[in-house]
């Protein structure tokens, strides 16, 4: 009888998941027939990258020898491992995961010699073809580069893990469920494919487990001021005295603001509230085709200068210290030397979180940005007057595929589980959107063309943009492991703001490398008062600290804040309060 029971239930829910997905699979099809295009040839520029690395190796014979031989030790090493373990002698591997690589941590790997010999051949087999492309030292850097990342993205996609055969995990979960795991990951790629209208748009997180104001950004605050551009909140004090000058957070238009503000534990803008700072925030809009012809100054005009002139009005406090969050960075920076030319002095301090403006060394980002790419995204974008925010989030994605893209798609499509909930991973689902013109402009004259670090490189309202004349007390935050902003990169402002400047390097990315609370006693940082030309310099004088960098950030802030006085509230000084934190603009 309990047999019969399992098997009539095992039937319900496969006939409930093949009626769901076939509903799903007819309105997907229906959707994409109307939307159909023929992609552009040869879309990503990889023609000419390819044929000269083929190039390459057809006229260094001895090269495409010594790479075969290369790949023949490799594989004589597995043999020698096979040997001995079918004699059941102990032994190192051939090939191992490097640190962090989730594919393989589960046990079942280990425990049949197949899949372990089929996990060591593809680490060994990949790891060749990368080490072959590194020793193509005749092809330009970005053009070794470039086939480096997709040659990657390759090795990543064929990694036995990711089907159903070769992955012992699936094998066994697909047995013991009797394959319903698979209808379940079926419909859930049907789900996701839906929900990005044809596009595959991969739940990292449940969304319904989170809710904007609600369980994010949470910190007790209040819009203060608003324009077309941004929302400005202040938050509210949660000490009985506060610093005179206040602090103004410029992040990134790129995602939204409350990644400083996830939940409580973990918020940087309560953490920096805790300390006696009024903070104040910029939350960006999420532009439409309305706002195609906004311009990287119309983010300066108003982003910064009308949040200055708010927190005066706020406050009573012409002086402000600032934070530039990556985009925001750059902005801020640009915008410290226009100031400097009106002088306008009102910003005595700037911080930066993992901000560039000499993009010489702007890492494997550089891959999607050259001429064909940019012109072909340019006119994308002339279509809707913006570059939606999916396709900014897949580029993202890409440059770490196996965190970001294989482990979801294996977790969600192969063994039929939801994705666990986690703040920070819908956060990075909460997609935004670029306008049109401020986009092309970043992209040619910063990354493609590196027009910011030069002086007059670039002009904003006619004002040529000289960063050597940023001469205020800097504060350089960068993270070690960041894949969006390199350290080598963000470093090299160090060698051009005139003023006193400070230089960190935290543990981790890009995002977790900022996002590091005291309490967490995770990572940790790297400082050395000497600024030498080159960061591997600094690296190697560096003195290592245990645990997060906020406290050394505190120190660093606090000697430029001035004195204590009377916490503020929001709505004390000249401004009504709108609407309370985190208002209407980040729910967009």
């Amino acid at each position: 009888m309990s047999e019969n029971r399992e098997l009539a239930e095992l039937n319900d829910s496969t006939s409930k998941e093949l009626i769901r997905i076939s509903q799903l699979s007819t309105s997907l099809l229906l959707g994409l027939a109307k939307r159909w295009e023929l992609p552009d040839f040869d879309p990503l520029n990889l023609r000419r990258p390819a044929f000269q690395a083929a190039w390459s190796t057809l006229t260094h014979p001895r090269r495409l020898l010594a790479a075969q031989w290369d790949l023949t030790r490799r594989y004589l090493g597995l043999m020698r491992y096979l040997g001995l373990r079918i004699l059941q002698r102990s032994t190192r591997p051939a090939a191992s995961a490097a640190k962090g690589d989730r594919r393989f941590r589960s046990e079942a790997w280990d425990e049949k010699l197949i899949f372990d010999l089929m996990r060591q051949a593809y680490l060994l087999t990949s790891g060749w073809m990368l080490d072959s492309i590194a020793r193509m030292q005749d092809l330009p850097a970005e053009d070794r580069m470039r086939i480096a990342f997709y040659t990657r993205q390759f090795a990543d996609a064929l990694s036995p893990s990711n089907f159903i055969l070769t992955n012992p995990e699936i094998l066994e979960t697909t047995r013991r469920e009797k394959g319903l795991n698979l209808l379940r990951g079926f419909r859930q790629l049907l789900e996701d494919l839906d929900r990005g209208d044809g596009q595959l748009l991969i739940s990292m997180t449940d969304p319904d487990a989170f809710e904007v104001g609600k369980n994010v950004a949470t910190t007790e605050g209040s819009v203060v001021f608003e324009n077309e551009m941004m929302q400005l909140i202040q938050y509210a004090p949660r000490t009985k005295t506060v610093y005179t000058r206040p602090l103004l957070i410029i992040p990134p238009w790129i995602n939204k603001f409350y990644i400083l503000d996830l939940q409580p534990k973990n918020s940087f803008i309560r953490w920096a509230v805790d300390r006696g700072y009024t903070v104040f925030v910029i939350s960006w809009v999420n532009p439409d085709e309305k706002m195609r012809y906004k311009r990287f100054e119309d983010y300066m005009h108003q982003g910064i200068l009308a949040a200055l002139d708010a927190i005066e009005q706020a406050t009573g406090q012409r002086e402000v210290n600032t934070i530039g969050y990556c985009i925001g960075g750059t902005l801020l920076a640009a915008a410290l030397a226009w100031m400097k030319v009106k002088n306008d002095d009102r910003i005595k301090s700037a911080t930066y979180f993992t901000a560039q403006v000499d993009f010489s060394e702007a890492g494997e980002l550089k891959v999607f940005i050259d001429d064909k790419q940019l012109k072909s995204l340019e006119k994308r974008m002339q279509a809707r007057g913006y570059l939606d925010g999916e396709a900014m989030s897949m580029t993202f994605n890409m440059l770490r595929a196996n965190d970001l893209i294989w482990t979801f798609v294996v977790n969600n499509y192969l063994l039929g589980k939801k994705p666990a909930n986690f703040d920070l991973l819908y956060w990075n689902s909460d997609f935004t959107r670029l306008p049109e013109t401020m986009h092309t402009f970043y992209l040619r004259n910063m990354y493609l063309e590196n027009k910011l670090v030069e002086p007059g490189g670039i002009e904003m309202d006619g004002v040529p943009i000289d960063l050597r004349t940023i001469d205020i007390p800097t504060y350089i935050q960068s993270s070690r492991e960041d894949h969006i902003a390199p350290y080598r990169s963000v470093y090299k402002a160090t060698q051009l703001y005139s003023g006193d400047t400070t230089f960190m390097m935290a543990g981790s990315g890009h995002i977790a490398g900022v996002i590091n609370p005291p309490a967490a006693r995770k990572y940790g940082h790297w400082t050395n008062d000497a600024l030498p030309a080159d960061v591997e310099d600094w690296i190697a004088a560096a003195d290592y600290h245990e645990g997060s960098w906020w406290p050394h950030w505190d120190n660093w802030l606090k000697s430029r804040s001035g004195r204590r006085v009377k916490a503020r509230q929001p709505g004390d000084g000249q401004l009504e309060v709108i609407e309370p934190a985190p208002g209407r603009y980040v729910k967009a």
